[in-house]
């Protein structure tokens, strides 16, 4: 590799010479030569951002030198320097439960600009969108050789509408692709290939110039691709259809939190256990709104998939992205992946160039730093209903126990904990007899009885080894004669075909079949809720007894009401250990102590008989992880199969919205909308929809799972004529508002404290009686009057759907009121013109003493400023007043606007109608 640097004309531009080929870049040390500052402490993370500015600073596009001097001052003033700045990242990506209405929306906005008299072909993408459909396919079959055919079949037949309507996006719209079903999850196809590391573009001049490859994606964990150094994270689809249409994304620049690892990770774990503790600390430490940076001698020994692996989980510890800088690992990877080598080349020469590669010399500034020891780690589990509730394995069967001491109302105090020890037999239990499942075998559920055992999603399926250690624990497990109990629904749906190639190579995808865990699909299945029905003889058991039912999974996400509807207790799990849960079928069986069965002969058969040592499994994946296995799998990746290419397209420049389709209706944000903005209005006599707790997710506010007819959302399908068993899942129905609109605040265990004891959707209508939030809101905005909700800390964890918005402002929500907010979806209000507000002076909805039946009067935001503090006059049920003091969480200038013109895509639509 032979390396030149020259310089250009302008200011900051130089060029690099690569391999006989020669590319402008833009230099961060000449930018530190011109005299904008010193730069060389920056983290890696934060010199992507600075690139950018500097790009677009050249460009002219409104971006000033004071900009470039604050990345400056912001090492100078140890790691922080919140100035706002316009970003503007090179591409985007999109998955199809949160695509489909992105692209509805794109199609209503031409519909819409033509009604403001100007161009459609104005809305369109002016960078690179790539959206792979991973989100549709559900497991109604499993277990056995059929289970992949038969659910890519019905996945089809459920998503006919849906998948013709992106097949006319694809080709109504320049720039944007479709990564077709049954490829692989989008994350684990963008690392795996879309990313480049170093992405290479014509620039406004025409010149071909190298930058740091970077995007936004409308899925939370867009943040895994920062294990491969490309800086990422996940907005909500509204955010991201702005950020096509050239729209920059407002943002300060942010504190980087540094996470030293140090030492290697021991026999017996897994980066699993590694991302699950990495996660409790993280939450703890607090890092919402943030970066993380990962540096350390550690990075030394710590394979990239597992690197990708704690990218991918950022969201679970509130960052806004884990970041791994450019290194010889990075090279390794791309490299096996199957990217040209030319591209290789590049990455390094950019890296070493710009002051973006970690080598023995990398120690920037931090605002704060952690440290973890990789030796310290232990194997793990993450639940039961938050990410960051983590559990060493051999306190899983006892800390269990606590849950259902806690759902029971049992006393743990020292008399009862002797009953509690016992396990199962303390709990309550129903029998289901003479099942077929068994063959005629008696068999009890009781608390505790894993009901899903799922290996799934682009956090685990994208680390062979993970992928491989679950294959040998099968393989030695088979060889002793276990399989897994019978009332566990087992599950493998891998990130990428690339996971089936390495495991048939290997001889353990047979292995896998032997236990139950058959190939279901390539998509995130369990992970995103799509787990399918359980037979009806366990889910009817489980009613009866309303027991603790469990699932153990390998995904990110183990929210109540997510996995599936039978499951109270959900638990992140390392794929081998989801092996070895199926096996044993009992949270309450200490994996680390007690046997998971008996093998042919009688004996007992413990967890560390079928463990595989670390030198078996990196055995295998160096033998079977190969750079041909990538170049084969992605030869054709935007072909699809068959039934992909017999998708019917229809429509041009817009879409001709059928009337009958319960999946694509226009929606009605921009129906009327007139050519000037409005102002942002008072709040003024609204009333209380809900009063919710802490860490009230997106999946709380906007569930995606299946539902069911006795649902607004069900009662409105079956009014028109759509069959229960059609129903398909809220994810697949966020085309259609009605649906959605219905669906908002609807999950099955949310717990809006204006009841006593009441789970799922319901609030007190306007005459104080109980009915569901939909029939609550239609009535209060049949009168005219606004509506406001309550919450506690972390509003809006979770994933970035922009539907838990687009729904909130649906219902005639016009502020959110709560005690902090996550950072995406308090982006996403403000993109659909609802007003986050955040308690301040030690007031809670629980100090206030809140109940439901309050008046609520926002005055001032006529003229509000960003980050305002503002008066909340409450009207108690009793006639009582209190004024308190609340931050406005329209945090900067652009977003006053978006607000000013009914939300971010109005003011982007007015603003094209214009030009």
């Amino acid at each position: 590799m032979t390396v030149v640097v020259g310089q250009d004309t302008a200011k900051t531009r130089r060029e690099l010479e690569v391999n006989g080929q020669k590319i402008a870049y833009y230099s961060i040390p000449a930018a530190q030569d011109a005299g904008f500052g010193d730069f060389s402490k920056l983290p890696a993370s934060l010199k992507v951002v600075l690139e950018n500015i500097l790009r677009f600073e050249d460009g002219g596009f409104s971006v000033s030198t004071d900009d470039i001097k604050a990345f400056s001052e912001w090492a100078e003033k140890g790691g922080q320097n919140p100035r706002e700045i316009a970003y503007r990242p090179a591409r985007v990506l999109m998955q199809d439960f949160t695509g489909v209405p992105a692209v509805v929306d794109l199609a209503a906005m031409r519909d819409g600009i033509l009604g403001l008299g100007g161009d459609a072909k104005k809305i369109n993408p002016l960078v690179p969108v790539d959206l792979v459909i991973d989100h549709s396919v559900m497991i109604d079959e499993f277990g056995n050789p059929r289970a992949f055919q038969m659910n890519v079949d019905r996945e089809y037949e459920r998503n006919m509408e849906r998948y013709q309507f992106l097949k006319w996006g694809q080709t109504a719209f320049e720039n944007f692709r479709v990564v077709p079903p049954g490829t692989g999850i989008c994350h684990q196809v963008n690392v795996e290939y879309l990313a480049q590391t170093v992405w290479t573009d014509k620039d406004q001049d025409g010149i071909e110039v190298a930058y740091p490859d970077t995007l936004v994606g409308t899925d939370s964990h867009t943040t895994m691709v920062n294990g491969l150094a490309v800086l990422g994270w996940g907005v909500g689809g509204i955010e991201a259809e702005a950020a096509m249409l050239g729209q920059p994304i407002s943002m300060l620049i942010p504190e980087v939190v540094g996470f030293k690892l140090t030492g290697e990770m021991v026999e017996g774990t897994t980066g699993t256990d590694l991302v699950l503790k990495v996660v409790e600390m993280l939450r703890k430490h607090g890092v919402v709104g943030k970066f993380v940076e990962f540096y350390g001698e550690g990075l030394d020994k710590l394979p990239l998939a597992q690197r990708a692996t704690i990218a991918n989980m950022a969201p679970e510890y509130g960052a806004t992205c884990g970041f791994f800088p450019i290194d010889a690992e990075t090279l390794r990877y791309l490299r096996q992946t199957g990217r040209d080598e030319d591209r290789i080349a590049l990455v390094e020469a950019y890296a070493k160039e710009n002051g973006f590669w970690r080598g023995a010399e990398y120690d920037p500034i931090y605002t704060s730093t952690l440290h973890l020891d990789m030796g310290t780690i232990v194997p793990a589990i993450s639940g039961p209903k938050r990410p960051q509730d983590y559990v060493a394995l051999t306190e899983a069967a006892s800390s269990f126990a606590k849950v259902v001491a806690d759902y029971r109302g049992i006393d743990v105090s020292d008399a009862a904990k002797d009953m509690l020890d016992e396990g199962p037999a303390a709990t309550k239990s129903v029998d289901v007899r003479k099942s077929q499942a068994v063959k005629g075998k008696d068999f009890d559920l009781h608390d505790g009885s894993v009901v899903i055992a799922s290996i799934t999603s682009c956090t685990n399926t994208s680390n062979p080894y993970v992928m491989i250690g679950a294959g040998l624990v099968a393989r030695k497990a088979r060889a002793l004669g276990l399989n897994r109990k019978p009332w566990v629904k087992t599950s493998l749906a891998p990130g990428s075909q690339v996971v089936t190639e390495y495991l048939e190579a290997a001889g353990l995808q047979e292995d896998l079949d032997a236990i139950g865990f058959n190939l279901v699909g390539y998509g995130c299945t369990t992970c995103i809720g799509n787990s399918g029905p359980i037979a009806p003889e366990f889910s009817e058991a489980i009613a009866e007894g309303d027991l603790i039912a469990t699932s153990v999974l390998s995904g990110n996400r183990n929210f109540e009401g997510r996995i599936s509807p039978d499951v109270r207790a959900n638990y992140l799990a390392s794929p081998p250990l989801v092996v070895a849960y199926a096996l044993a079928g009992d949270m309450n069986i200490d994996l680390s102590s007690e046997p998971l069965g008996q093998d042919k002969d009688g004996n007992d058969v413990f967890l560390k008989d079928i463990w595989p040592t670390n030198a078996e499994i990196s055995e295998l994946v160096d033998k079977t992880v190969t750079r041909e296995a990538f170049l084969r799998k992605y030869a054709d990746v935007f072909k699809g199969d068959e039934k992909w290419q017999g998708v019917k397209v229809s429509g041009g420049e817009t879409y001709d919205w059928p009337p009958e389709s319960t999946y694509i209706q226009n929606p009605p944000y921009f129906q009327g909308m007139g050519a000037e903005k409005g102002s942002i209005k008072n709040i003024e006599n609204a009333k209380v929809m809900l009063i919710l707790g802490d860490m009230v997710t997106t999946d709380h506010i906007s569930p995606a799972g299946s539902f069911k007819e006795s649902t607004p959302a069900g009662k409105f399908l079956t009014e028109h004529g759509v069959p229960v068993r059609e129903f398909n899942s809220y994810g697949s129905r966020r085309g259609n508002h009605e649906i959605m609109m219905r669906g908002t605040f609807a999950n099955i265990r949310i717990k809006n404290e204006m009841l006593d004891g009441v789970e799922g959707g319901y609030t007190k209508g306007p005459d104080g009686e109980q009915t569901s939030v939909f029939e609550a809101s239609m009535a209060y905005q049949a009168q005219g009057t606004p509506l406001v909700v309550f919450g506690g800390e972390q509003y809006g964890a979770g994933s970035s759907r922009d539907w838990a918005a687009k729904g909130t402002a649906l219902l005639g929500v016009k502020a959110v009121i709560a005690e902090s907010f996550e950072r995406i979806h308090r982006s996403n209000l403000v993109g659909m013109g609802v007003v986050p507000f955040e308690f301040t002076g030690g007031d809670t909805r629980k100090t206030l003493g809140l109940k439901g039946d309050e008046t609520i009067t926002i005055l001032g935001l006529d003229t509000v400023k960003p980050l305002e503090t503002l008066d909340c006059a409450i009207t108690y049920g009793d006639g009582s007043t209190k004024t308190i003091k609340v931050k406005c969480r329209i945090d900067t200038q652009p977003e006053i606007e978006y607000i000013e013109n009914g939300g971010v895509l109005h003011y982007v639509l007015r603003n094209l109608a214009k030009s």
